[in-house]
C-alpha cells in the first residue's frame, strides 16, 4: 500500500523500474498491513502536497514498459474534492479479453477496512480493470470520492509502450444536485418553485460524474406554479453503451408527465444519449432513475428550468425561441429573430392542437427573395406531424433534382442539442409527411425565384402522441407502445412511426401480441425499409426490428434491417414483442405488416398481390416454408 504522508513524485515517472523501487524505498514510509502486492512499489499524487493538477505515465514512456512489475499510483484529494483521470495514451499489453491475466491497470476507489485515504489492501475491490489500447479505455475516470489508486502490473510478456495520462483535483460541490433531498431517503429530491427559489437548476446521479451505486432507485419531483410547465435537459446519460432496447435494460431513466408513476410516460431512456430534452403538459413532473445492472454506467447530468405560460407577444416568442432552438439557430441568419415578418409563424400546442400553414400569398404565386421561418412548439411526449396537402416550388428548367441553390423548404430538429437538416424539398413532387424527434420542430422556406406557376405550398400540422400509429391499444405506461389482443381483433396491420414517410429519429415503439391459450402470432410484412446493415449493430449506426417470444431478449430471430422483400416472422408462443428502434442518424420509411392470431396448430394463408392492379386477390395460398427457412432478399 502506499505511505501515509509523502510529496509528489510525478517526475519520478520516467524513471525505469530498478530507480523507481530505489528511489520508493529511500524517501517512502511504508505503512504496515497486508498490500494488494506487497512487492508494489508506490508514487504517490496528493492535492495537498502538490499540484491541483499534473500528468503520469508508465515507467520508461514512450518506450516499452519493464516486465514483471507492480507499481500503485494514489491520488488523494482534499476531503471536498474528487480526481478526475484521463488517459491520453494507453497501450497495455491485452492477454485475456477481461484483462484477468497479463498486463492490467486496476482502478480502485471504495477502499475497505483500516488504513489512511487511498489504502488498498487485500479487502479492496477493484473498480474496472482496463487493458489493451487507447479505445479499450473511458474518456475520463472519476473518483465518488477523495481517493483513486492504480495498480499497473505487468507479466512476462509483450512489448507494449504502456500509458500516459493528466490528472485533476476538482471541486465535488460542482456536481451536486440543487433541490431538497428528502428525508429518509438516499437520492430523492424535491424541487419547487416558491418564494425566492430559482426558476431553474442542475440535477445528477448519484456520485456523478464517478460511476453511480448498483441496486438503487433514485425519485426527483418537479412541482412548479399552477400554469407553469417543467423543462428538464439531459446534457449527457451515459448508463450503459450500445444501442438495447430500453425495455431490456436494468439501467434506465423514466419521465412521467405528472406526480407519480401513474401518470403517462414521456419518455424512457438508457444507454448513452446527449441533448435529450423533456417538456411537462402541467405544473408536475416526475423522473425516476433505476440501476440494477453489475455494470453501472458515469449517469446523467441535466438541467430543469421551470418555465411561465406561452405568451403571444412577439418579444416573449423571440426569448422562447432562442431558449428552444439554442445558438444554432441565430447562425441560420437575421430573418429568424425578426418575429414581427409576416412570414415568420410559431405554433403552439397550447394554442391548438392541429391547423394548416401555408406559403406566402398562396395560392398565388410566392413574392420573390421570400423568407419564411416556421416553428412548432409541443409538450409532454407529443410530436410534430407535417402531412403535405399541396407543394409546388419553382423548378429550374435544366430539370435538376438537387434541392441545392433552388427554391426550397427545409426541416430541422434538435440532435444532441444543436439544430440538424433532417429533409430538403423543392420542386413539385408531393412530399411524405414528416414527423419530429420530439416536442419541437423548425421548418426554413427560402423561395429566391418566382414565377405564376409557383403557387408554394399548404401543410396540415398536428401535434401527436400516438407517434401517427392508428392501430391497436396505446399503452400510457411507455412512450410509444401498442398493444394487440385476440379478444379484441384476430388480425390487423401495424406500421412504424409516421407511415407511409420516414420513422422519426431517436424513436423506440413496441407492439406487443396476446393471443389465447393456444394461439400464435403470424406478421407478414410487405414493407420493410428500415436504414441498416446486417447484423444491425450500434457499431454500424444501424436502425432495427427485433422480435422476442418474451419481454427479454430472445435470441431465435436475430434483427432486422435494411431493405427487404416480403417476409414472415411467427410466434412459438401465444405473446409476441417486435421493437422498432432508430437511433439520431439517418431515417428510411419503415415497415408495414399485416398480423393474423393463428390456433398452434394451423399453417399461415396469405393472399396473392395482383401486381398489375394493385389488387388483393382473393386466392389463397399456403406457405410450406417455414420462419427459419425463408431467405432474405434485398433489392
Amino acid at each position: 500500500m502506499c505511505s501515509s504522508a509523502m510529496g509528489h513524485c510525478g517526475n519520478a515517472m520516467q524513471l525505469s523500474a530498478t530507480l523507481l523501487v530505489l528511489l520508493h524505498l529511500t524517501i517512502h514510509v511504508v505503512d504496515e498491513g497486508q498490500a494488494v502486492n506487497p512487492s508494489c512499489s508506490c508514487i504517490r499524487f496528493s492535492s495537498t502536497h502538490g499540484k491541483e493538477r499534473g500528468t503520469f505515465s508508465s515507467p520508461d514512456f514512450p518506450q516499452p514498459y519493464p516486465r514483471n512489475l507492480c507499481l500503485l499510483y494514489t491520488f488523494l484529494a482534499s476531503e471536498h474534492q474528487i480526481v478526475e483521470l484521463m488517459f491520453t495514451e494507453f497501450d497495455v499489453y491485452k492477454e485475456h479479453v477481461d484483462c484477468a491475466r497479463g498486463d492490467y491497470v486496476k482502478v480502485y476507489w471504495e477502499v475497505q477496512g483500516p488504513g489512511p485515504p487511498g489504502a488498498i489492501n487485500e479487502r479492496s475491490d477493484a473498480s474496472r480493470v482496463l487493458c489493451g489500447g487507447r479505445a479499450d479505455t473511458p474518456p475520463a475516470l472519476y473518483s465518488p470520492g477523495p481517493a483513486l489508486v492504480l495498480e499497473f502490473h505487468t507479466g512476462s510478456r509483450g512489448n507494449a509502450t504502456g500509458f500516459a495520462g493528466t490528472y485533476n483535483f476538482i471541486d465535488r460541490r460542482l456536481f451536486e444536485t440543487e433541490g431538497v433531498r428528502i428525508p429518509g431517503t438516499t437520492c430523492d429530491y424535491q424541487f419547487g418553485r416558491s418564494g425566492n427559489r430559482p426558476t431553474h437548476g442542475r440535477l445528477y446521479s448519484p456520485r456523478y460524474p464517478s460511476t453511480y451505486p448498483s441496486n438503487v432507485r433514485c425519485s426527483y419531483h418537479f412541482h412548479a406554479r399552477p400554469k407553469d410547465r417543467i423543462k428538464v435537459v439531459f446534457e449527457e446519460i451515459s448508463l450503459q453503451k450500445g444501442d438495447i432496447s430500453c425495455l431490456r435494460r436494468a439501467d434506465i431513466i423514466k419521465v412521467f408527465d405528472g406526480r407519480d408513476a401513474a401518470a403517462p410516460a414521456i419518455a424512457m431512456l438508457c444507454n448513452e444519449l446527449a441533448g435529450y430534452e423533456v417538456l411537462s403538459t402541467g405544473p408536475s413532473l416526475l423522473l425516476q432513475f433505476t440501476a440494477n445492472s453489475a455494470t453501472p454506467g458515469q449517469g446523467f447530468a441535466a438541467t430543469y428550468h421551470f418555465q411561465p405560460p406561452p405568451d403571444s407577444t412577439a418579444a416573449d416568442s423571440d426569448r422562447l425561441l432562442k431558449l428552444s432552438f439554442g445558438k444554432a439557430f441565430e447562425s441560420l441568419g437575421p430573418e429568424v429573430s425578426a418575429t414581427t415578418s409576416s412570414c415568420h409563424q410559431e405554433f403552439n400546442s397550447d394554442g391548438s392542437k392541429h391547423g394548416t400553414l401555408t406559403s406566402p400569398h398562396y395560392p398565388l404565386a410566392y413574392p420573390p427573395n421570400t423568407h419564411c421561418h416556421y416553428e412548432f412548439f409541443g409538450r409532454g411526449k407529443e410530436r410534430v406531424r407535417l402531412i403535405f396537402q399541396d407543394f409546388f416550388l419553382y423548378k429550374s428548367p435544366d430539370g435538376s433534382h438537387e434541392c441545392g441553390n433552388v427554391d426550397s423548404l427545409q426541416a430541422f430538429i434538435n440532435v444532441d442539442g444543436r439544430l440538424e437538416n433532417v429533409k430538403t424539398f423543392c420542386g413539385v413532387d408531393l412530399p411524405n409527411p414528416i414527423m419530429s424527434n420530439g416536442p419541437k420542430l423548425m421548418l426554413e422556406f427560402r423561395g429566391t425565384q418566382s414565377s405564376r406557376h409557383a403557387r408554394g405550398f399548404k401543410i396540415s400540422y398536428s401535434f401527436v402522441e400516438n407517434f401517427g400509429i392508428t392501430t391497436g391499444r396505446q399503452l400510457k405506461e411507455f412512450p410509444c407502445a401498442f398493444v394487440y389482443n385476440s379478444s379484441e381483433a384476430r388480425n390487423g396491420t401495424i406500421a412504424s412511426p409516421n407511415s407511409p414517410g420516414p420513422y422519426p429519429r431517436d424513436t423506440e415503439c413496441s407492439y406487443f401480441f396476446h393471443g389465447g391459450q393456444t394461439e400464435k402470432v403470424h406478421l407478414h410484412f410487405t414493407h420493410f425499409e428500415v436504414e441498416g446493415v446486417l447484423p444491425c449493430e450500434a457499431v454500424s449506426a444501424s436502425d432495427y426490428v427485433e422480435f422476442s417470444n418474451y419481454m427479454t431478449e430472445d435470441n431465435k430471430y436475430g434483427r432486422y434491417c435494411g431493405r427487404m422483400k416480403e417476409f414472415h416472422v411467427e410466434s412459438e408462443r401465444n405473446f409476441f414483442k417486435v421493437t422498432f428502434r432508430s437511433n439520431d442518424r439517418l431515417d428510411g420509411t419503415g415497415f408495414k405488416a399485416m398480423y393474423q392470431f393463428l390456433e398452434a396448430t394451423d399453417e399461415y394463408k396469405a393472399p396473392i398481390y395482383d401486381k398489375a392492379s394493385k389488387t388483393s386477390c382473393v386466392v389463397w395460398v399456403l406457405i410450406l416454408a417455414s420462419v427459419g427457412q425463408l431467405h432474405q432478399l434485398y433489392h
